[in-house]
Parts: structure tokens; C-alpha cells; sequence
């Protein structure tokens, strides 16, 4: 499946040009499913343990719901804070790049444009600051 073209119209939100909710849902399902089974980021046993308790349908819902609100959509992200859902996670730098790789990976899969890549990252990366514990356990540290 190839993402929707690029809407003609650069004023439009990034949710518009992203396809919508549609489109936003797809790629949020085929990279949940990825990163809920990557083995780097399940050697943190945190996220191990948290990948088993939460129903994928549901984490994939939130993450919709989040991506469609943080992009211009008229959703409304009704999930807890990025602090309150990941500090205790203990989530390193390098796992945070392997998440990232992961999300590049499928935007490139879908053929989102480079420019609505930078936008995404750029939200993404506002959120780092409270998901990854720089002094996280050493021996996760590898990556």
C-alpha cells in the first residue's frame, strides 16, 4: 500500500497531507506491530513487560488518536501523559534511535514525502524529553 499523493495545497494541515485519519491509522498499524515485537527494544524487560499488558489494538488507537491531534486532525488524544506513561519505562537513548528507525522504516514503506517526514519527526521529537531516561541502566545501553 502506497500513501496518499501529496495534497496540491502547502497551507493544508500535515494532517491533510498525510491522508487523513485513514492513512494516519494504517501507518500507525504496521509500525506498532513492528515495535511491539522488536527484539532490541524488548530486551528492556519494562517494555517487554508493557508490550504483553497492553492490547496492541488499543495502543494502536491512542497512538491514532495522538498522530491525528498532533498533526492538525480534529481528534483528541484521550491517553495519559508521555511522562506518566514512560518514565518508568526506563527508555534509553538507543532505544529511542531504534524506535526511530522503526518509524522511518515505515514511512518510507508508505512513501510518505520527505517534508511530511520532517514534520512528523519534528513532533515526535518533541516528546523524547519524556519518554528516554538519559541515565537509564548501563548494561541496556548497547544498541
Amino acid at each position: 500500500m502506497t500513501y496518499p499523493p501529496r495534497m496540491n495545497n502547502p497551507n493544508a494541515s500535515l494532517y491533510d497531507r498525510l491522508g487523513g485519519v485513514y492513512a494516519i491509522a494504517s501507518v500507525v498499524d504496521v509500525f506498532i506491530d513492528r515495535i511491539m515485537v522488536c527484539p532490541i527494544l524488548n530486551a528492556n524487560p519494562l517494555v517487554d513487560e508493557a508490550h504483553h499488558r497492553v492490547p496492541k489494538a488499543g495502543f494502536k488507537y491512542l497512538v491514532t488518536e495522538m498522530v491525528c491531534m498532533a498533526t492538525g486532525g480534529p481528534q483528541r488524544y484521550t491517553g495519559k501523559a508521555m511522562k506518566d506513561s514512560h518514565t518508568h519505562l526506563k527508555i534509553t537513548p538507543s532505544e529511542w534511535t531504534v524506535f526511530a528507525g522503526h518509524f522511518k522504516a515505515v514511512l518510507d514503506q508508505f512513501k510518505v514525502p520527505e517534508a511530511e517526514q520532517k514534520e512528523l519527526f519534528e513532533i515526535v521529537g518533541t516528546t523524547r524529553g519524556d519518554i528516554v531516561v538519559e541515565d537509564a541502566p548501563a548494561s541496556r545501553k548497547a544498541g
